[in-house]
């Protein structure tokens, strides 16, 4: 069964007329005799809109109740049992009412799409999940239904639905989007013309990437090579050295000229590693372009002008940009230039653009050796196998009394001339090739001791030797030096890798990537300077070695990372080659020092957060659960200094229990705020002694009612180990909160149990209970669960509880009671010597 196909209206904001051009495309269909229906479509009460609807079949909704209410959701199953050739679904990124089959609309559609019927749908840009950051900085509303970029990007064919900012406030001003009591309102706020332009602008942008997504698609299918300029695109071939700034400006003010111009920076380096480019001018480059809306690209080639020219053509630019030749005149003998070569290649399609600039006609240094790849050893090595060892092997064979005959002679001479290739690579192999013919010549072909040859056939065998020695040496040369780029990328690849997983993992601290940085290219000391600006002084932010360099211009090698950072390695020279991988460790240390900075930011900002939580609670406890028994004292104070009634006995002593119970609990809430602030500020230190439990819980229970609390503590408990104060306090909080929360007439029971070297006090009710996810959260300073009272106490009890129970070594958890309620299990310390006793008989103290 072949997929569906997606068609999808885009809109910059409500109100510009998706739903209408959905529904004028389904009257379209109908009449051509598609068979069309609407699955869904909301059309919040707009008129026009609504009238669309008429003359399209429906599919009746879903109806789904949640909390109480009646909700429709679009019914997937009559729309697969009808199997209609296009649906309607309006609202892509709508979420679902819980208990739908699918979370997300999107899903539902792709359902449909799925079973091979064809969708037409619409969205707002303001939706697009990669968006949601960028629309709430501009409208200050953040969107909570959103879909992912991925779905809208798949679909067959995407249409934006475009209406100016001033024409859609003035169908919003008539009434045909809202309501007239909330048109004011969304004019004044999300509908403001800065909002409606700025999303519009979006729209179109997106919807212009997704042009030139099918543009690039097409020409890669069709293999079209030459450029077509729907846009102009503007390519900087940068060299490293410092006209690239001039050439960048050039660009930048040619893109300005044309609206929707795009700059694109490139620079070509060899496949070899081998550049006379300078990494921190490279780096200020990239910089300016990014500053100036473009992008930078790090190709590898060895021909620069053809891969100049692929890229250009890769990316359908239109133009490029180039600066004169730094070469001086002798040196035009290498070859006409990149820019001479790119403009004669460049064919009809590109322009070139040459521009002239202060460093034209200066010269440029000439390419590295490349030989010096291999060492300074390795080439000396080389050579002496290829000149001395010829000259010793010619002295050993004619001083042995034996005829090896000429083809022999010639094999262990072509050994040599392998051997120098090996070690020190072209140059000694060629070297030793010509020195060894000669040496054959001299020694070992008639006549002997002259460099002429008698026999023809000695002249052929010679000529063939060099010819030979000459190809094996190329050969041998080219297989050593590709078997050393490929365990120099082996390393590179590893490093990278390394690089690359702790990027992911987040693990790698910046001291140890910079000893691994130290270790990797032998260095003696690895530095990341920093500054403020161009005027400040460079800041060691981490170093690792012996006398680590303060500013880069001392360091032996200089890695930039922008600007206002440089990594400072001290020891020896690098290669060039190996900046490669070193810019890899410069960028990851620069990202390393800005995710400690900010893990302790956002940390510093957790601590902030959490202070201001608790300030704010502590106002709200001081201006309600504080002010409240001091407003029932105030009240019963002044009713019993009135003058105007005359109270009776028992009318006087209620007023007075009433001072004295707002008096005690003011006194709770305070004691419990004091104990919190001296847990947070750690100057709890408990006085640590041997104690029964059955003399501390009973007078815990001084302030429950006589009859709410059921004691199950046997006498033959071993003593603990506790503070006899915090424990006092603290089973007086968990026995009021397991008080308040349980049901009338529904005693709450405090039992103990020995268990080893610990003992278990089990505070049990059978209220409500807390899930599992709220069980920890319970216990954290100014937290109530549920729709506890506000005259309930301010949250701290069992936040208390704990830090006293911990304070004395012991535990305090949560638990479900089975068969409903709470069950708090405070664990404490068996006193030293006190082992567990069985009773012989369970004496118990109950009330």
């Amino acid at each position: 069964m072949a997929r569906g196909k997606l068609r999808i209206y885009l809109g910059a904001a409500p109100g510009v007329g998706k739903t209408y051009a959905m529904l004028s495309e389904a009257h379209r269909r109908v009449e051509r005799g598609t068979d069309c229906v609407v699955a869904f479509v909301e059309h919040h009460g707009r008129t026009r809109t609504e009238v669309m609807l008429h003359g399209l079949e429906q599919i009746q909704r879903r109806e789904l109740a949640y909390r109480g209410t009646v909700f429709t959701e679009m019914d997937i199953d009559a729309v697969l049992e009808r199997r209609p050739a296009v649906a309607l679904v309006d609202e892509l990124a709508h979420t679902n009412v819980p208990g739908s089959r699918n979370a997300k609309r999107w899903q539902d559609i792709e359902e449909l799409l799925a079973a091979g019927i064809d969708v037409i749908s619409t969205v707002n840009i303001q939706h697009l999940e990669s968006l949601g950051d960028v629309v709430d900085s501009i409208t200050g509303v953040r969107q909570r239904e959103t879909v992912p970029d991925e779905v809208v990007r798949r679909a067959d064919q995407i249409e934006l639905v475009d209406m100016s900012p001033q024409a859609l406030r003035r169908r919003m001003a008539h009434g045909n989007i809202y309501k007239s009591d909330k048109v004011d309102a969304a004019l004044s706020n999300y509908f403001r013309p800065g909002n409606l332009t700025a999303l519009r602008e979006l729209a179109l942008l997106w919807v212009a990437d997704r042009v030139d997504e099918y543009l690039q698609q097409y020409r890669g299918e069709h293999n079209i090579r030459s450029t077509w300029q729907a846009r102009e695109r503007i390519v900087v071939g940068l060299t490293g050295g410092p006209e690239g700034r001039t050439l960048i400006r050039r660009a930048s003010r040619m893109a300005a000229k044309g609206s929707g111009s795009e700059i694109l920076a490139v620079y070509i380096a060899r496949s070899d590693g081998l550049t006379s480019a300078s990494p921190k001018e490279l780096a200020v480059q990239r910089t300016l372009v990014e500053d100036l809306g473009g992008t930078f690209h790090h190709v590898i080639g060895d021909d620069v002008p053809a891969s100049l020219l692929e890229f250009a053509r890769g990316v359908n630019a239109t133009q490029i940009v180039l600066g004169s030749s730094r070469r001086k005149t002798w040196q035009y003998i290498f070859g006409p230039g990149v820019g001479a070569t790119v403009a004669r290649d460049s064919g009809p399609d590109l322009d070139v653009h040459i521009v002239t600039h202060d460093e034209a006609g200066k010269g440029r240094g000439l390419p590295v050796a490349r030989g010096a790849r291999l060492g300074r050893s390795r080439i000396v090595a080389g050579w002496l196998v290829g000149v001395a060892g010829p000259v010793l092997l010619a002295l050993l064979l004619t001083h042995v009394d034996a005829d090896l005959g000429l083809a022999n002679d010639m094999l262990l001479f072509l050994s040599l001339t392998v051997a120098s290739a090996l070690l020190g690579g072209l140059l000694p192999s060629l070297a030793s090739a010509a020195f060894g013919s000669l040496l054959l010549n001299y020694y070992f072909a008639p006549p002997l001791h002259q460099f002429t040859i008698s026999d023809p056939k000695n002249i052929v065998a010679i000529t063939v030797f060099f010819g030979v020695a000459m190809s094996v040496a190329s050969v041998v040369d080219l297989a050593a030096r590709r078997t050393h780029q490929a365990a120099r990328l082996r390393a590179e690849s590893e490093i990278l890798s390394f690089l690359a997983g702790s990027v992911l993992r987040g693990e790698t601290t910046l001291d140890a990537l910079l000893e691994r940085v130290r270790e990797t290219f032998a260095m003696e000391s690895v530095a990341l300077l920093e500054r403020q600006s161009d005027v400040e002084p460079w800041t060691c932010a981490g170093s690792v070695g012996p006398s680590s360099v303060t500013r880069p211009e001392d360091a032996d090698v200089d890695m930039p990372v922008g600007d206002d950072m440089a990594l400072a390695l001290s020891g020896r020279v690098l290669p060039a080659e190996d900046r490669r991988v070193l810019a890899a460790f410069a960028a990851q240390a620069a990202v390393v020092l800005d995710r400690q900075r900010l893990v302790g930011q956002a940390e510093e900002a957790r601590r902030l957060a959490e202070g201001n939580r608790i300030r704010t609670a502590l106002l709200a406890a001081v201006s309600h659960d504080l002010r409240t028994p001091l407003a029932a004292i105030k009240a019963a104070v002044s009713s019993l200094r009135s003058d105007d009634v005359a109270w009776s006995e028992e009318d006087e002593a209620e007023l007075l229990e009433g001072i004295e119970n707002g008096a005690d609990r003011l006194a709770h809430l305070v004691g419990n705020l004091l104990d919190m602030s001296r847990l947070q500020t750690g100057t709890v230190t408990p006085l640590i002694r041997e104690t029964d439990l059955d003399e501390v819980v009973p007078m815990a229970l001084v302030g429950v009612p006589d009859d709410s609390v059921g004691l199950d503590i046997p006498e033959t408990l071993p003593m603990v180990a506790v503070d006899r104060g915090l424990l006092e306090r603290a089973v007086a909080n968990i026995v009021e909160n397991a008080v308040k929360y349980s049901p009338d007439a529904t005693p709450v029971t405090v039992a103990a149990s020995a268990l080893g070297e610990r003992v278990e006090l089990r505070v049990v009710d059978r209220g409500p209970g807390v899930p599992d996810d709220v069980k920890e959260r319970i216990f954290e300073p100014f937290q109530r669960y549920g729709d506890a009272p506000r005259g309930a106490g301010v949250g701290l009890g069992l936040a208390v509880a704990r830090g006293f129970v911990e304070a004395m070594g012991g535990t305090l958890t949560a638990e479900d009671t089975p068969g409903g309620g709470m069950t708090m299990v405070l664990t404490l310390n068996v006193a030293p010597g006190h082992a567990p006793v069985s009773p012989d008989l369970p004496a118990r103290v109950t009330s």
